[in-house]
């Protein structure tokens, strides 16, 4: 794949699917429908102030972000997670907005991708 995107780098999955088409299909399309669920959980947490489903799902949504090579948003996610857990609560907020920013930024990324397959 030589197409570069804004937000995902599939150089990793790339290299884990090893050629396998459907199972790079399959991981993108459990990231498609991961995301919506990070991001409403997270929405959710901030709202209820629930730092320590935030963490969790910063945690999870981390894992996810990096398999696609989002490495920004990893490193935002993990940030979130720290914070939560340790309730340093005042740059929470902005975080969480801008993870959950470049998260929905990468589906239509990972519809291009999936539909180049």
């Amino acid at each position: 794949m030589d197409k570069l995107f804004k937000h995902i780098h599939p150089n990793r999955i790339e290299e884990l699917a090893a050629g396998d088409t459907e199972f790079y299909l399959e991981i993108i399309d459990i990231f498609l429908i991961q995301i919506p669920d990070f991001t409403h959980k997270m929405k959710a947490a901030m709202q209820e102030e629930n730092w320590q489903v935030l963490a969790r799902e910063a945690h999870t949504a981390k894992s996810s972000a990096l398999t696609f090579g989002m490495e920004e948003t990893g490193a935002l996610l993990k940030e979130i997670q720290l914070l939560a857990e340790n309730n340093e609560l005042a740059t929470l907020p902005a975080l969480v907005n801008k993870a959950i920013e470049n998260l929905e930024a990468a589906v239509p990324e990972l519809q291009e991708l999936k539909n180049s397959l």
